[in-house]
């Protein structure tokens, strides 16, 4: 049997692995919400696809294991994992889910020394006080792998053994065997106690990990063209990807790999220089880039002289002709500009690195590729396999027939010019689901090149369309995509007209409103969008996202700002707040109290698996748990208690503590979405 190459293996390893993750999410969703699906051949295609996956999967995981020196690997002890022996020891933050984890990985490692990976699989226990906070459900599948050694042991008998190896731990307060040998957790309120006192003192932190340099790739216009609808997903995704990487300390670099190349500056500098000849002098007033791109267009496509002339002015371009480069590079600043005033609005910070930026390391690298056997000649054109034994999808078209370059050669060298010159660890590319698999095969030649090495990886963020309420394209009545910019006005028109609805207009100061307004309107575009597996389509309608009722950006907001509004009605500062922590600490006696500090310990795993798998919904679906847990609490527990005439006769410090820190990680996730908060609304 030939040998495999491991670099490939790690590559179909991944493919299959996110291939998996993203039918579970649509299995996921119509579980949730579409039980008439059941036996419908949809469904059981999925579910038949999800299976040969997994089975695909767990054959190439294994095959990666053999690449190693398995008799080395069982000779040597598995490295006990590093446990926290007191609750004072944490500062600022901790991921519990990870540390039980450890907890339960040593535990299993002691009592099972002989079995190699053996799974540790801890989940929430869901809303049953009962079933713990925590659950290990690690003894069944033990169970199954020692009756595969024909070792017979129960499920229920595993977990007892594991239950006699489980080491104290400071966030553990008891464990159970229960049922077929599930084993509950119940944590210590002492810990979440030290940690929630930690964020009112210290602020929301991060929890600790291991530093990275990641290139997210987002938004990506064209020039000469106007951002539109399509331009919106890729834009407040990728900025909220930037930002949940940002707050873990990671070394971000936010990219705009703007479409500013390409045979159409041609036309464009043409038309320029017959409609401003006098423009190297006098900046001309382009208000309208598209019409102009559509004027220069309709010239090119009818006019035979017009279209030679077109064709010269790219040789020029591409030759360095100053009065070309002076043109283009005018043409350029113009659609910047445009574009910046959607940036600024939406508060999104990017560095502009277009695809000219690549021009001049494109020869370098199409040399070197070709020096080293890379590429094939297939009809005139120069292609690369990421597999060349056995041809697997598509190559990559390095160089045209014509000698022309590519968007692969542009994105072949994009990917080597941020591993060497920006020293990248992580390559982001947050795109439409359909580029999925021309950034696989980006990852894979660049590996075959020796470009990508060991965990450098290219990660595609695919997102589906957006669509109007009728369930198709979102585009105008007359069927013409729609700009961002009037999307983004109509957003402040309906806030505003939702706001004076509420009657805030006549509460609020006008600068107050429009900070509301500013706030709702571009806060429920955002959150609409995010709040949605970004696999799927999704409808676009202003009637759900401005509705104050239900996970939304509005109900959202209102949520907070009536949560900060009960201390400061109750006229306690931060300071005071702080000042009775340090006396008396968190009690959560009450269920609710429990219930919502139980909620806000989990801050750092949601965090963290939005950082691994990238998909931002899962922080919308926290925060709106958070809010639904708060409002629990505030049901039923008394913060501020007044008399009948309205007066305060005593005030809970313990609860106002439990609302300042719900407040806190509410705005941290708020921010982390990109949606900024208002004082009052």
């Amino acid at each position: 049997m030939s040998e495999i190459d491991p670099k490939l293996l790690e590559i179909r390893t991944t493919d299959a692995e996110k291939q998996v993750k993203i039918i579970e999410e649509e299995l996921d969703k119509i579980a949730k919400d579409d039980l008439a699906f059941i036996g419908d051949p949809k469904l059981d295609k999925l579910l038949s696809d999800n299976e040969k996956l997994k089975h695909r999967l767990a054959i190439l995981q294994n095959a990666i294991k053999s690449e190693g020196n398995p008799k080395s690997a069982k000779n040597e002890p598995k490295k006990r994992p590093n446990l926290i022996t007191d609750i004072n020891s944490i500062e600022g933050t901790i991921c519990i889910l990870d540390e039980l984890k450890n907890v339960f990985e040593s535990a299993i490692v002691s009592a099972y020394p002989s079995l190699e990976n053996p799974p540790v699989v801890i989940t929430l226990s869901g809303n049953n006080p009962k079933f713990g906070d925590y659950q290990c459900n690690s003894a069944m599948p033990i169970s199954q792998i020692l009756k595969s050694k024909n070792i017979k042991s129960s499920p229920r008998e595993v977990a007892n053994n594991i239950l006699n190896k489980t080491p104290t731990s400071p966030l553990i307060e008891k464990i159970e065997v229960a049922g077929a040998g599930f084993l509950n957790i119940y944590l210590n309120k002492a810990l979440a106690a030290h940690v929630l006192n930690c964020i009112l003192r210290f602020g929301v932190q991060p929890p600790p990990v291991k530093r990275e340099r990641v290139i997210v790739d987002f938004s990506s216009p064209n020039i000469a063209k106007e951002m539109h609808v399509g331009h919106l997903r890729s834009t407040i995704i990728g900025d909220s990807i930037c930002r949940v990487l940002e707050f873990l300390n990671h070394d971000v670099l936010r990219l705009n790999h703007l479409g500013d190349w390409g045979t159409q500056f041609g036309m464009l500098i043409a038309h320029l220089q017959d409609m401003f000849p006098n423009f190297k002098t006098h900046s001309p007033p382009i208000s309208d880039l598209q019409a102009f791109y559509k004027e220069s267009k309709k010239r090119f496509d009818e006019d035979e002289e017009f279209k030679k002339r077109a064709y010269s002015c790219v040789v020029q371009l591409q030759s360095g002709h100053p009065d070309y480069i002076a043109a283009w590079k005018l043409i350029c600043e113009v659609s910047r500009q445009e574009f910046q005033k959607i940036y600024d609005r939406l508060n999104i910070k990017i560095v502009d690195r277009g695809e000219s930026f690549y021009q001049s390391r494109m020869d370098k690298v199409v040399k070197e590729l070709k020096d080293k056997g890379y590429l094939e000649e297939d009809d005139g054109r120069l292609i690369m396999w990421s597999n060349p034994e056995t041809h697997d999808g598509i190559p990559l078209t390095v160089v045209k027939s014509d000698g022309g370059y590519t968007y692969d050669t542009s994105d072949i060298t994009a990917i080597k010019q941020r591993v060497e010159e920006e020293k990248g660890d992580r390559f982001i590319y947050v795109t439409d689901v359909g580029q999925y698999t021309h950034f696989m095969t980006i990852d894979a030649c660049a590996r075959r090149a020796g470009i990508l090495t060991g965990s450098k990886r290219v990660e595609h963020v695919g997102f589906g369309v957006v669509l109007g309420e009728d369930k198709k394209k979102f585009k105008t009545r007359s069927g013409d995509t729609i700009k961002l910019i009037d999307l983004l006005d109509e957003g402040l028109k309906r806030a505003l007209d939702k706001l004076v609805e509420k009657g805030r207009d006549k509460v609020l100061t006008p600068e107050e409103l429009q900070l509301a307004q500013e706030a709702v309107a571009y806060g429920c575009i955002k959150y609409a969008d995010l709040s949605h597996n970004r696999i799927n389509d999704y409808i676009f309608s202003f009637d759900k996202m401005l509705d104050d009722k239900g996970n939304t950006a509005v109900y959202l907001l209102y949520a907070l700002t009536r949560i900060r509004s009960i201390a400061r009605t109750a006229q306690i500062s931060g300071e005071k707040l702080l000042e009775e922590c340090q006396k008396t600490g968190f009690k959560l006696d009450h269920e609710t109290e429990w219930k919502l500090g139980k909620v806000l310990l989990r801050f750092p795993e949601v965090i963290l698996k939005v950082s691994s798998d990238l998909y931002l919904h899962s922080l919308c679906e926290y925060l709106y748990e958070i809010s639904s847990a708060f409002t629990d609490f505030y049901d039923k527990c008394y913060c501020v208690e007044k008399d009948k005439s309205g007066n305060i006769v005593k005030i809970f410090y313990e609860r106002l503590m439990l609302c300042e820190a719900t407040a806190k990680v509410m705005e941290q996730c708020l921010d982390i979405l990109g949606i900024k908060t208002v004082s009052k609304m």
